[in-house]
């Protein structure tokens, strides 16, 4: 559904053809599935620019300093990071409402966001282990950069006549960090002396980030050192009315939760983490050499990324439990092993009757996951979108597990 004709966009339009941007290709629109995006108005051939925004348009560091902020920046102590001066200009500029100059820019921007430091516990609890650590650890981060970042807001208190601490409350601040991790391109700018020595490589770019992401596309972005403009060439060709897609990155969909608050259906980087627990939950207790052959794939960095994906263990993971599965007189051969080589038939065999025994076991849990999700989806109805997301996450690791249970079959009968 075309969404040009709405207030919001016929003001963002103005205010980048004054920054000396109009767009010819793309239009905004709603879309099943991903919602808000960008539609082609005419057809897309492989290595067309899609989009070429000017410095003008960005929302940088640069923005920040020439900024009535920019005083108050140069004189803290310790240099603030750029990323604190990004979200402090949000912060700042959404409070000041339609005196904003950015105020445009402000209004498509998302109210409230979905990566998993903006949920509720209860809800992150339903993540799979590998990421609620990263999700506990992305909530530690936000609190850590609120608590440090208090007396720097204090400082600004000459700007407002109200009390610095409503303005720049954790909603607040939570808020701009998510807009900038979920939205900002990379740009790269020299280092300031008035920042910190954190990367300055973020832009904030207007209409640009209304893009949403597909694994599926190729395209070429950065920005322009000679035009100064930030494009985005498609590698991958695009019919006339359909929606305009990026990617972000060959990210599974913990990652893409994580970082970007959302999940992508039938995504080919998606996988699921084994962890070392349940890596030997299967094997013999009796073997003698068990903590040397783990003590062996932590010294070779064979004990953390093994997943299973759509085509199966990955060889990562097929190669841990081929080593796990020695018997004690091939244990000399364990070198062989991590250089890919097969032993012995009995260890192939072994190795896959493990693997497909942990499939079953993530097969099991991932489907008592699901019932539980959906069980607090009829208790919980305020919290039914969050639960939503947890529930298509689950929902794609099921399907990775049955497709990888499958190959596990069709492997064991050539044995």
């Amino acid at each position: 559904v075309n969404e040009s004709y709405k207030p919001e966009f016929i003001e963002l339009k103005k205010w980048l053809k004054d920054r000396k941007f109009e767009d010819t290709n793309l239009i905004p629109a709603c879309f099943p599935g991903t919602g808000r995006g960008l539609m082609s108005k005419t057809s897309l051939r492989e290595g067309q620019m899609i989009i070429s925004l000017p410095e003008s348009c960005l929302l940088t560091t640069d923005t920040v300093i020439r900024s009535y902020l920019g005083a108050y920046i140069a004189k803290w102590q310790p240099p603030p990071s750029p990323l604190l001066a990004l979200c402090t200009f949000l912060v700042s500029e959404k409070h000041a409402g339609d005196q904003s100059l950015w105020k445009p820019y402000l209004e498509i921007l998302p109210k409230a966001y979905t990566c998993p430091v903006c949920l509720e516990p209860e809800v992150v609890n339903l993540f799979p282990k590998p990421l609620k650590a990263k999700a506990e650890e992305q909530r530690a981060r936000v609190q850590g950069f609120f608590s440090s970042s208090r007396d720097f807001f204090s400082s600004l208190q000459p700007l407002f006549s109200e009390a610095v601490e409503s303005i720049f409350s954790y909603s607040a601040l939570l808020w701009a960090w998510c807009t900038v991790n979920t939205r900002a391109v990379y740009v790269k700018h020299r280092q300031e002396q008035c920042f910190s020595t954190e990367p300055n490589t973020c832009a904030l770019a207007p209409y640009l980030d209304l893009l949403n992401h597909s694994p599926r596309v190729q395209v070429k972005a950065a920005f322009n050192e000679e035009t100064r403009c930030y494009e985005i060439r498609t590698a991958s060709g695009c019919r006339k009315h359909e929606e305009v897609f990026i990617c972000y990155g060959p990210h599974d969909n913990q990652q893409l939760l994580l970082e970007y608050g959302f999940v992508s259906i039938q995504n080919p980087h998606a996988c699921v983490y084994v962890s070392e627990d349940v890596l030997v939950k299967y094997l013999p207790l009796t073997d003698k050499q068990m903590n040397k052959k783990i003590s062996i794939l932590k010294d070779h960095d064979f004990i953390e990324n093994l997943t299973f994906g759509w085509d199966g263990p990955s060889w990562r993971l097929r190669t841990a439990l081929k080593l796990l599965c020695l018997e004690a007189e091939e244990f000399t051969c364990w070198k062989k092993i991590l250089l890919g080589e097969i032993i012995s038939d009995t260890n192939e065999k072994r190795s896959l009757v493990i693997a497909q025994k942990i499939c079953q076991y993530f097969i099991e849990e991932t489907n008592a996951m699901l019932q539980k999700v959906s069980h607090m989806k009829d208790e919980n109805v305020a919290l039914i979108n969050q639960l939503a997301l947890v529930e298509t996450l689950w929902t794609e690791e099921l399907r990775i597990l049955q497709a990888s249970a499958e190959i596990l079959n069709s492997l064991q009968t050539a044995f």
